[in-house]
């Protein structure tokens, strides 16, 4: 099925300043171009601003368009919830960027 080919994978990610620190939520479709944007600080004003760079959680969508209902539907959420979605496979927090190989 050609339309099966012609769509673009996305990710839905979150970043935060440290350990239960402020979060930040995004969508890209390219995770090893979009994490380093932030930790140069030019990812996005709010990241910036607040030293929201340790990508601590992401899940990866076949679709963008996916991708992009994901992160709408998780800004929504309390921050507890997003707190235990981290915590559920990342409960140290730990960076998970690891440059190449994106």
């Amino acid at each position: 099925n050609l339309r099966y080919h012609l769509r673009m994978t996305g990710y839905v990610y979150m970043l935060a300043s440290r350990k239960r620190g402020t979060i930040y939520i995004g969508v890209t479709n390219n995770l090893g171009r979009r994490i380093p944007e932030h930790a140069a600080g030019t990812g996005s004003r709010f990241t910036s601003q607040y030293s929201v760079r340790r990508l601590v959680w992401y899940e990866e969508h076949f679709d963008i368009n996916d991708a992009i209902q994901r992160e709408k539907s998780l800004k929504r959420w309390p921050r507890q919830w997003k707190i235990d979605l981290i915590e559920r496979t990342n409960p140290d927090w730990f960076e998970l960027f690891r440059g190449t190989g994106w």
